[in-house]
């Protein structure tokens, strides 16, 4: 056996943590039978804000930087990396994770909006490196292969999810730009040789200033700009409005302004200003004097007038506002929290697939269902919602116990396209141009901009396209269905890796396979109807539609994101393994602090520990590691078929319970295998010990509900008094610790 069996096991937030505190010991206890050590690191927003504030901190309280150690290992050929769903975080949750932070006695500086100082512009370098989806680019140096399990499939065919029924007269629909937007203004090319780009801004005068000194670029690489007019996006949010309230649907904005961390929170702020246009002309000078901020949502103005003597006359303003508006789909009804009210409380992945299975319909401020505009300004990929909700308004809903599937291959390595583009996203002050310059002083790419354009440019490297076009070539070798790579040749950048798809493709054998380029409008209409028919197509997608469409299908087929198998093939040979989305963690965590009751689904977790172990045997040729890994997978088929994934509500199985009975699963596969007498032996005695004591340990994992929980924090809880509220059984406590 390989001297490196180590699984690296990251510490994340919200309830995937809570139940990492269950869950984890578990997995050391059944791991260290095959030799393997299961290593915690902490990549959480709390742990990210102490690592990058050393300074600030006595020695006790600082710690590593754990992701750019993780990112460093992603690298290498060793690497097995299980990642748990973490917080994407908006200005508002950074904050109030500072201020929890502070509270506990860490002397972190405040985050300034506005710097007034170079020591001010300095730390707020260092909080927006944290901030959005600051985890993911770092640690995927590999492509996506996202599907659902055979086991998870066939249990949502034997116990369908609920599916609202859809009306041909249904006036949901979704609304972009026609004009203005990134889709229509981008330009594209492929850079010939290895070298350095700059990014520069000239104004109608003619000054030049530089907005990025170096964007380093290698053979074969696609880059892009692209820039969303300000002036057309507010007129068109305007007119969309305006059709809302004419049509009687209720008006959403579905964004991704935790990932796309610099652009859409300025979109997002300019449909508030918009929405709200009388409350901002209003009270201008006074929003000036608080630090209103649009881009943290309306929920800023609350915030910021709270306890101020205008508090009353601008909250009557608001209120008012909704008199001569549409109706806002809603977050919260009871609460009155809008889907203007928080950037990070509406992400397009997550709220539109919940959407269309509502059929069609958000909900309202009376806590009703209601048809919806969507509003998602760029266009880029919006057209994938509304061929979705065409189909379903002609067809009806999908039924889950006969549709197929839509597994994705997804472009994501070395921060691809979109996702990578943060560093080279600028608001731009005033009119002119800005020019992507190469070191010879050549223009490679040019956009006129106007006061308030957001500029953007993204990157994607020659290899991983490489490393995508092999990965769906495998995937349909392997499973017999069509790929389809989702590619408009109308848009710039697509024209380019078009080109790099077919020139890769003729590298490999697709003699036997149906491999098809599509637009995503195309390759929508042409999955679906697959679907409707049981069939399942491959989707090999960049990296936005990759994110999206991991959430759409697998909301509609298995009635959740975190259920899915999602695995990163790392390029130097490692292995990243991914477990579903974060979803409603955040209301699950209040309802484990409110009554001792946590609703969060680790089935995720189990399945990419399947996945790890299965690579961690290969890598390592350790026997006993492939051994585990396929009675987990035997164990997981066993928890869905008797239905012990956690209740939806207090007195069930919780997220604790769920974990004894994988567990007990788990070792009764281990004893019934024959391969390993050794594996056998140990884990026939642990089967009976839980077995024997199944009934008392569900006692004392239910009998711990119900009681208010202390955890010491939201964003940065007590690991001693997490672990203590998440392992109540002192029965089953004995048997792993023991183990």
């Amino acid at each position: 056996m390989a001297q490196n069996s180590k699984i690296i096991w990251t510490k994340t937030d919200e309830a995937p943590a809570l139940a990492t505190q269950s869950f984890l010991p578990i997995v050391k206890a059944f791991l260290s039978t095959a030799g393997a050590e299961v290593e915690l690191q902490d990549i959480s927003l709390a742990g990210r804000i102490i690592a990058n504030f050393p300074d600030f901190l006595s020695d006790e309280q600082k710690i590593d930087d754990a992701l750019t150690e993780l990112g460093e290992l992603a690298k290498k050929p060793e690497a097995n990396i299980i990642k748990l769903p973490n917080i994407s975080a908006s200005i508002p949750q950074l904050k109030a994770a500072i201020a929890e932070l502070q509270s506990q006695g860490y002397s972190l500086p405040e985050y300034p909006e506005e710097p007034a100082s170079e020591q001010e512009a300095e730390i707020k370098q260092r909080y927006d490196k944290i901030k959005g989806s600051a985890v993911n680019p770092v640690l995927r140096e590999g492509n996506s292969d996202r599907r659902a399990p055979f086991a998870v499939k066939q249990y949502a065919k034997s116990h369908p999810h609920a599916m609202g029924a859809w009306s041909r007269d249904s006036k949901s629909h979704v609304s972009s730009m026609d004009s203005g937007d990134f889709y229509g203004s981008e330009v594209s090319a492929t850079i010939e040789k290895a070298g350095t780009l700059s990014i520069k801004f000239v104004s109608a005068a003619g000054s030049t200033s530089t907005l990025k000194a170096s964007v380093p670029v290698l053979e074969g690489e696609i880059v892009d700009a692209s820039v969303m007019s300000m002036v057309k996006l507010k007129a068109f949010l305007e007119r969309e409005i305006q059709d809302a309230k004419d049509k009687g649907v209720l008006f959403s904005l579905h964004m991704k302004a935790t990932m796309m961390k610099v652009s859409d929170p300025i979109i997002f702020g300019a449909c508030v200003e918009v929405y709200y246009k009388n409350v901002f002309d209003k009270y201008a000078d006074l929003f000036e004097s608080l630090g209103v901020d649009a881009k943290n949502g309306l929920g800023d103005v609350y915030a910021k007038i709270k306890g101020h003597e205008k508090q009353q006359e601008v909250e009557a303003a608001i209120q008012e506002v909704y008199q001569s508006r549409p109706a806002l789909a809603m977050v919260n009804s009871d609460k009155g929290i809008t889907n203007l009210h928080v950037p990070s409380d509406v992400i397009i992945d997550a709220s539109m697939p919940a959407m269309i299975r509502t059929s069609g319909q958000m909900w309202n401020a009376e806590g009703n269902q209601q048809d919806t505009k969507a509003t998602i300004p760029d266009r880029s990929y919006s057209g994938v919602y509304q061929a979705v909700i065409e189909d379903c308004r002609l067809h009806g809903a999908y039924d889950p116990t006969t549709m197929g599937s839509v597994p994705n291959v997804g472009l994501m390595a070395q921060k691809a396209e979109e996702y990578g583009s943060h560093d080279k996203t600028f608001q731009l002050t005033e009119a002119g141009s800005v020019q992507v310059v190469n070191e010879r002083g050549e223009i490679v790419l040019e956009q006129a901009v106007e006061a308030g354009d957001i500029f953007r440019m993204c990157q994607v490297k020659d290899l991983p396209i490489q490393d995508w076009v092999k990965l769906a070539v495998t995937r349909a070798q392997a499973t017999g269905a069509p790929a389809v790579f989702w590619l408009d040749e109308n848009r710039a950048h697509d024209a380019q890796l078009i080109r790099k798809v077919n020139k890769y493709l003729s590298n490999h054998d697709t003699s036997d396979l149906e491999i098809l380029i599509k637009s995503p409008v195309e390759a929508t209409e042409y999955s679906v109807e697959r679907i409707r028919k049981g069939l399942d197509t491959i989707s090999v997608t960049g990296n936005v539609l990759r994110d999206y469409l991991t959430d759409l299908f697998p909301i509609l087929e298995v009635g959740t994101s975190a259920k899915m198998l999602s695995i990163v093939p790392l390029m130097n040979g490692g292995g990243l393994f991914e477990t579903g989305a974060g979803g409603s963690a955040p209301k699950h965590v209040q309802q484990f602090e409110q009554e001792g009751y946590l609703r969060w689904d680790s089935l995720g977790e189990f399945l990419a520990l399947a996945a790890s172990l299965e690579h961690l045997a290969s890598a390592n040729d350790n026997a006993k590691a492939k051994i585990l890994g396929v009675s987990l997978d035997q164990a997981a088929a066993k928890f869905l078929e008797n239905d012990k994934s956690p209740a939806r509500r207090l007195g069930g199985i919780d997220n604790r319970g769920s974990h004894f009975f994988l567990a007990m699963y788990w070792a009764e596969a281990l004893a019934e295998q024959s391969e390993d007498p050794d594996l056998q032996g140990k884990f026939a005695a642990v089967a009976e010990q839980m077995k024997g004591s199944e009934e008392k340990i569900n006692e004392e994992l239910i009998g711990a509900q119900g009681k208010p929980q202390v955890i010491g924090g939201y964003y940065h809880p007590s690991d001693d008094l997490a672990s203590k509220a998440m392992r109540p059984s002192d029965t089953l406590n004995a048997i792993v610790d023991n183990m």
